[in-house]
């Protein structure tokens, strides 16, 4: 029923790195929307199912329904704009 947040990353980059402390501020802030991480290596028929080619890439869902897809790092703003549209 809340707002899904998926994370689609992996240990070794750099960049999902430097996106990890924005998501978890999102994750410990904003308790209506449920945060998840998916590790690429772990799960790639998932991230093959919602063509994740680049990581990190977040996507956002509601009612099981994709809203929006943001790749690499970008600003907190720019991640929650995806639920406020």
């Amino acid at each position: 029923e809340k707002p899904v947040l998926v994370e689609f990353w992996a240990a070794w980059c750099g960049p999902c790195q430097m996106l990890m402390p924005i998501v978890e501020e999102i994750a410990h802030s904003q308790d209506e929307i449920k945060v998840c991480k998916i590790n690429v290596d772990s799960e790639p028929n998932l991230a093959m199912k919602y063509k994740v080619m680049t990581i990190p890439t977040l996507i956002a869902f509601k009612n099981g329904d994709v809203i929006g897809k943001q790749i690499g790092v970008v600003s907190k703003e720019k991640i929650m704009d995806m639920f406020n549209s």
